[in-house]
């Protein structure tokens, strides 16, 4: 790899050099690298793009990456990636996506990842995703991610953007089962005349199921967003959506919750807060030296910590 990819890796997936463990990296539209181990097998699908991710029952302390780098200017891309968790699992997966685009080209990648997680297993799910260039081509990145959750099982999903993509419309649905737990945390910063819209949608199916969405934002410059959320209770459940945005400059931030109770037993929750940075906290760091612009980065990198 050349040093754009490599600082590509670096940005997404946090590699510095060949990952342990399992792993399958795709660049330019092609497979960069791949390894199975003992219990996680990795292999191509046949009838589209993409790869399936097999994780054996009771595998323990072991971690899968999959990122996608993108250096080509007009390369454009979905890909069809499947995890397939087996039982008593407690396992770390690490994606995401980083496109470089110098030409004037749009450059896209949408990602269509879909998990089946079995009976009592863990999965902590990271993904990053990154863009950078000189302005003239677009970013794109569109996400989606389909997630169903057996009894008793439980998917930590962790998504990052703050930086470099022009558009992205993230969509994550999900069904869960019986003592199953979906949590979704969600960071994103647009800048310029970005735009980021996200769609949460998820069915609490089982008895004693429980949801967390988790959404913060910051909008600068020109740029909107657009939150939406839909928890269904169907069952004697939790769910819990909230959504909190800080607003700059002429940006634009909505938030459109839906709650949906089809049970008696439901308990569901959503908060939404959208504001600007407050002036007295603005104030009170630059007391202590720093000036406007560096108050207000400290203030936004600590909100998106």
């Amino acid at each position: 790899m050349d040093d754009i990819q490599k600082r590509l890796l670096e940005e997404v997936a946090d590699l510095h050099e060949i990952p342990t463990g399992a792993y399958n990296i795709r660049s330019n539209g092609a497979g960069a690298g791949r390894r199975s181990t003992e219990h996680i097998e990795i292999t191509t699908k046949e009838d589209k793009p993409g790869i399936n991710i097999t994780i054996k029952d009771g595998t323990v302390r072991e971690s899968v990456h999959i990122p996608v780098i993108i250096s080509e200017s007009g390369l454009t891309e979905s890909v069809y990636n499947d995890f397939f968790i087996g039982e008593n699992c407690d396992v770390t997966i690490i994606a995401g996506c980083g496109i470089h685009n110098c030409g004037t080209q749009k450059s896209e990648h949408d990602g269509i990842h879909t998990f089946f997680v079995g009976r009592n297993s863990r999965v902590r799910y990271v993904e990053k995703h990154y863009g950078e260039g000189d302005g003239n081509g677009l970013v794109v990145l569109n996400p989606q991610t389909i997630v169903h959750l057996a009894d008793g099982s439980y998917l930590e999903m962790e998504t990052v953007q703050i930086k470099g993509v022009d558009s992205t419309i993230r969509t994550t649905s999900g069904d869960v089962a019986d003592n199953a737990t979906l949590i979704i945390k969600e960071k994103i910063m647009t800048h310029g005349h970005q735009r980021a819209e996200t769609n949460f949608t998820v069915d609490l199916n089982g008895e004693n199921s429980a949801a967390n969405l988790i959404s913060r934002s910051v909008a600068k410059d020109s740029s909107s967003q657009l939150f939406k959320s839909n928890i269904r209770g169907n069952s004697e459940c939790r769910g819990h959506s909230e959504c909190d945005a800080i607003i700059m400059d002429q940006a634009s931030v909505a938030a459109v919750p839906e709650l949906e109770a089809n049970c008696v037993e439901a308990s569901l929750i959503h908060e939404a807060a959208i504001g600007k940075i407050a002036g007295e906290q603005l104030i009170k760091l630059m007391t202590l030296g720093l000036t406007e612009e560096e108050a207000e980065a400290m203030i936004v990198n600590g909100f998106l910590k």
